[in-house]
This record gives C-alpha cells, structure tokens and sequence, in this order.
C-alpha cells in the first residue's frame, strides 16, 4: 500500500509540472504571437488590414504660438493578387482644426486633403522587405487654408528588414503637382525613418519622425526635420487588438514662419489580423 501511495503521489506531481509546463508554454506562444502583430503593424506593407486613428497635435505654430490638431485616419487594406505578389492600399484622411496662426489669419476645421497610396510588394520577402507604388493627394479639402488646391502624384518606396525584436526600415515619396487651381504649386519630399524595438508582453519603444522638404520654397524655409520617438503597446478591447502608441518630436529644423516648434502623436490603430 505503500508503494502505491508513492506511485500516486509521483504521479501527481508529475500531471501538476506537466500542467505547469503547457501553461507556460502557452504563455509564451501567446507572448510571441502578441509581439509578431507589433511586428506587423510597425510594417506599413504587412499583409493586414487595420484602421490607424493618428492624433498629431502641432505646437507653437506661428506669431500666435498656436497649436493645431490634426487627426489621420489611415485605413491599410492588403489585397493578394497571387502567390507571388500583394497590393497595399494605404489612405490618409486628415480632419483638421487650425486655430489663427497669424493677425488677420482665419481659423478653419474641417478635411483636408486626401492622399491614397498603392505599394506592389512581394509575398515572400526575404530578410529586405519592399514595396513600390504611385501616391497621389487629391483636392478635398473643404477649406482653402487646410489644404494645397491641387491634384499631386509621384512614386513611393517604403524598405525595411525585422531582425529578432527589431523593425528598421524607411517610407519615402515626393509629388508634384500637375493640375488643380491657384498659383500655389507642389514639389515636396516626405520621408519616415523608423526604428522599434519589441518586448515579449507586446510593448515596445519606438522612433518614426515624419521629415519633409518643400522644394519650392526658399532653402531656409524648406525642411521640417523632428528627433524624439515613445512607446507603444499591443492591447485587447474584448477580442478585438487595438496597437496604441505615443510619441513626441521637437522640430530641431523647421520653416519659420509656418513650422511647429514640437509635435506631440498619439494613435489609436485597429487591428484585423486574418
């Protein structure tokens, strides 16, 4: 009786280290699937569909110091063409409220101007991840002094390799203007390094300024160049995971007369994994 009261005992322990080792393993697969969506969504050609809602506040903009908000809504739509190749539809559709900048300068709210982009990426990238395609801005804003009045399109390449828990990479594009109304033309150089390193639990820590180039304006009214980065964290609304992040940037390189002295971005991003 002895002995089989000892059998029972080791078996016990061994169904309880059994059940233990399972429950961690399943934390852990939950811990790497969670960090491989953060993967994803710093990718802006993953093949996911998500609805980002990014909150850009804009500080100390002009003699009055004011502060202007913007609010992009960026729905990313990945379409399979085949087994070789994807098409990613990227959508920028800003919602602005810009207070006066400027004596004798009107407020206005309301959309601005809408700029779609289509990348051509492979399906099986290797360890360089890529993509190319048209962007275009369209003339919807509903007040002249929250958009350009013209019809703008040129070619975007974003690049980027995911090396452990890192995501590297760079967005690029420029576009001219080629119709539209007004003397005001369009010339402008947009580029998005970013660099995120990602932790098992689904945070991570982030860097994406936004670096643009007005190639019509005067040279020391051209760039806007910001430094700063944040955090962000994969979280789940009931089954749903929602990717929030923060940051902040001060414009170490601004146009003077235009430019914010610091950017302060929050976002909210949908996320619809197949």
């Amino acid at each position: 009786m002895k002995s089989i009261s000892i059998i029972i005992y080791v078996a016990v322990l061994l169904s309880r280290a059994l059940v233990s080792a399972n429950a961690a393993e399943s934390d852990s697969d939950q811990e790497s699937q969670t960090e491989k969506l953060a993967k994803e969504t710093q990718n802006p050609i993953a093949n996911l569909i998500s609805v980002p809602f990014q909150n850009n506040f804009n500080f100390g903009i002009g003699p009055n110091d004011a502060t202007q908000w913007i609010l992009n809504v960026q729905p990313v739509i990945p379409i399979t063409l085949n087994k070789d190749w994807n098409l990613i539809t990227r959508t920028i559709v800003p919602i602005i409220n810009q207070p006066s900048l400027a004596s004798g300068i009107p407020s206005a709210f309301g959309l601005g101007d809408i700029n779609p982009t289509v990348f051509l990426s492979p399906a099986n990238s290797g360890k360089l991840i890529w993509g190319v395609g048209p962007t275009m801005t369209f003339p919807t804003a509903t007040e002249s002094l929250l958009g350009d009045g013209k019809w703008s399109a040129g070619p975007s390449v974003v690049v980027l390799t995911t090396p452990g828990h890192w995501v590297i990479g760079a967005l690029a594009n420029n576009q001219w203007s080629f119709a539209g109304w007004g003397n005001k033309s369009v010339d402008a150089l947009l580029v998005q390094p970013f660099i995120n390193y990602n932790f098992p639990d689904g945070w991570y820590v982030t860097t994406s300024p936004i670096i643009t180039a007005n190639w019509l304006a005067a040279s020391n009214e051209r760039w806007t160049l910001p430094l700063g980065g944040g955090v962000g964290k994969i979280v789940k609304l009931g089954k749903l995971p929602i990717n929030l992040q923060l940051q902040a940037f001060d414009n170490v390189v601004t146009p003077n007369r235009s430019g914010a002295d610091w950017q302060l971005r929050f976002q909210a991003q949908l996320l619809f994994p197949k």
